[in-house]
């Protein structure tokens, strides 16, 4: 079905791409444009945003970008503001922002685990802190959180403050799911797997082979059960699914994309 998001207005927390390709927010934010969706492309790197918002317009869709940190709850409350000023709503909020230090409880160090707290979890709950109010208004909306199968598995590397707050988000979209559901407004998380996408070259290969990118990629794809790792456009398929109407009836559910590997993992 063409135009599944048509004339609605998507905010894309973590819109841009940590680095050349696609990443999960950047596809995302794409797709729902070319599915009628006019997108607030809003990332902390005000290029990353624009090259998004560029591609969009590029295309001959709708799309504004909009530098925020995600984490300064006064920043996050004027950037609804300004997204309901240029589009006059919110209908679909799609939270993608994440970050992964290395390292267990022991190794990890306590201002790295409170900063993946403050990026991961706690810009999620300011996202909806300041989002809901409008869907609450007008009885209607979306809300996605990108997660991770890290929040519900332990996938080999030891990044724990990453696995325990998106495990975290799960619980905090389930929150919001029962709260607002007789106001018209769902609630989901995506679970990607092993994606290969610009994320996973700013540092991960350390956690899996010493720093050697191409060694970590093959590594990667070995534990697929595919024989190779997804891509940020299955994670956007996703999105643009759970915020269409042919979900509306899925709420509260966390959906797990990775090619099988919980399977494994199980």
């Amino acid at each position: 079905m063409a135009g599944r998001l048509q004339d609605r207005v998507m905010l894309v927390i973590g819109a841009g791409s940590i680095g050349p390709g696609w990443g999960n927010g950047k596809a995302s934010a794409v797709l729902a444009a070319r599915e009628g969706a006019r997108v607030f492309a809003v990332d902390i790197n005000g290029e990353a945003a624009e090259e998004t918002a560029g591609i969009i317009r590029g295309e001959g869709h709708e799309a504004r970008a909009y530098q925020c940190d995600a984490t300064d709850s006064g920043a996050v409350r004027q950037m609804v503001a300004n997204c309901v000023d240029v589009y006059g709503t919110v209908d679909i909020l799609h939270h993608n922002v994440g970050i992964v230090p290395l390292g267990g409880p022991v190794e990890l160090a306590e201002e790295d685990w409170n900063r993946a707290v403050a990026v991961n979890l706690t810009s999620s709950y300011l996202t909806c802190k300041h989002v809901l109010p409008v869907m609450s208004a007008q009885r209607r909306g979306v809300v996605l959180v990108t997660g991770s199968i890290a929040g519900i598995r332990y996938t080999g590397v030891p990044y724990v403050a990453y696995s325990t707050t998106k495990a975290a988000v799960m619980q905090l979209c389930q929150s919001v799911a029962m709260q607002y559901a007789d106001q018209g407004i769902r609630a989901n998380t995506i679970l990607p797997g092993l994606m290969d996408t610009p994320f996973i070259y700013q540092g991960l290969s350390k956690g899996y082979s010493e720093g050697d990118t191409e060694k970590m990629v093959a590594m990667r794809n070995a534990q697929c059960p595919t024989g190779q790792m997804g891509d940020a456009w299955d994670v956007a398929h996703a999105a643009v699914f759970l915020a269409s109407d042919e979900a509306k009836y899925i709420t509260g559910h966390d959906l797990v994309v990775d090619g099988g590997i919980t399977c494994r993992y199980a």
